[in-house]
């Protein structure tokens, strides 16, 4: 019967989606129409460009690969109770500390493994400021993942002009060396197989949230604060945890779309390729209920729509601001089941919430 529940539940979630994109793809066809464009031919040219081919399809998912990633990143803290943006500031370390191994010239699959463990403590390393903040005076990490992603990005520009800066062209970083390099699972894409890095570290994030005893005390303080600290469940370990945990996702982001995405391998001035996956995961996350596997299928969708965008721009004729107007608004509509759940969240957290030290 719990099962039975627990699948009626599912479905009530599938469809409250399929009738948010629904009335998304709705909305933006009206603002299409209004601006006097056919809405037919752009959503035919958008999803012709997103899953219409191999080539389409290959990018749509290699545009998914990173947010995969910075999605378990919200996805780990929102379970915990906690609001973490800060996978955008921790993504630009790991990017960055994967670029730092090449200068050590090892060997091929040493420099791999190496980058990506660096990546991956690159991103846990940024994280412990705010967990420490959090665990021990009780500042809202909001305000300092905020605060160290602007700390991150402004450090990021000066590694890139001053330290890993490469000396035939200024205006990038030394490109990650070939041996490092993902291979590309699809000829001709960009689609590498640091996919199944992504999917392999969403089905770790899964067992460990839903199997492990660390992910049901993770959980059972995400839903009930003081209960949580009644059953003795110690509240500055699982806010180290989490934000460990989620900085290691957001680092490994920054080094599979570095060492997995031709054809430069390596971080431009301004940080083009990189800039702003940390909040787009964070739309994902909420596109996929914040739950690992549907964090998957939501970034294909969010990749589908930022591949199909270029066609939809090209063949429909639809402006590039438009294109962006209406994947917002698809994007927002599909969005909307889980920000209410996250609002009717917190306000319930706000009723439960005890001191960090209460729970010891």
């Amino acid at each position: 019967m719990e099962r039975g529940a627990r699948l009626l539940g599912k479905t009530g979630e599938l469809k409250k989606t399929i009738v948010a994109g629904i009335v998304g793809f709705v909305a933006g066809a009206i603002i299409i129409l209004v601006f006097g464009y056919n809405p037919l031919t752009a959503y035919t040219a958008l999803f012709r460009g997103a899953f219409g081919s191999m080539y389409g399809f290959s990018e749509s998912l290699a545009n998914a690969v990173p947010l995969i990633l910075t999605g378990l990143t919200f996805a780990i803290g929102f379970r915990g109770g906690m609001f973490n943006i800060g996978a955008e500031g921790q993504l630009y370390l790991g990017a960055l500390a994967a670029v730092t191994v090449s200068f050590l010239r090892l060997p091929p699959a040493v420099s791999f493994v190496i980058s990506l463990i660096f990546a991956a403590l690159a991103g846990a390393v940024w994280s412990l400021p705010v967990a420490i903040l959090k665990a021990t005076r009780g500042v809202h990490e909001v305000i300092s993942t905020i605060m160290l992603n602007w700390i991150s990005r402004f450090l990021a520009f000066f590694l890139i002009a001053e330290v890993l800066v490469d000396p035939l062209r200024a205006e990038k970083t030394v490109s990650i060396t070939e041996g490092a390099r993902f291979a590309l699972l699809v000829q001709g894409t960009s689609l590498s197989y640091g996919l199944v890095v992504s999917i392999i570290v969403a089905i770790i994030v899964y067992i460990l949230i839903w199997r492990t005893v660390i992910g049901f005390n993770i959980r059972a303080l995400g839903h009930n604060e003081r209960a949580a600290a009644y059953a003795g469940i110690v509240k500055w370990k699982i806010i180290l945890f989490v934000f460990i945990s989620g900085g290691v996702t957001a680092g490994l982001a920054g080094a599979v779309h570095v060492m997995g995405r031709p054809p430069t391998y390596a971080i431009f001035s301004g940080l083009p390729a990189v800039n702003g996956l940390g909040f787009e995961g964070l739309a994902v996350a909420m596109i996929g209920r914040n739950h690992p596997i549907g964090i998957i299928f939501a970034a294909l969708f969010f990749g589908g729509l930022l591949a199909g965008g270029r066609e939809m721009q090209v063949f429909a004729q639809v402006p590039l601001e438009m294109v962006r107007v209406v994947e917002g608004i698809v994007v927002l509509f599909l969005a909307v089941p889980e920000l209410m759940r996250l609002f009717a969240f917190f306000k319930r957290m706000g009723k439960s919430r005890v001191p960090a030290g209460d729970s010891e």
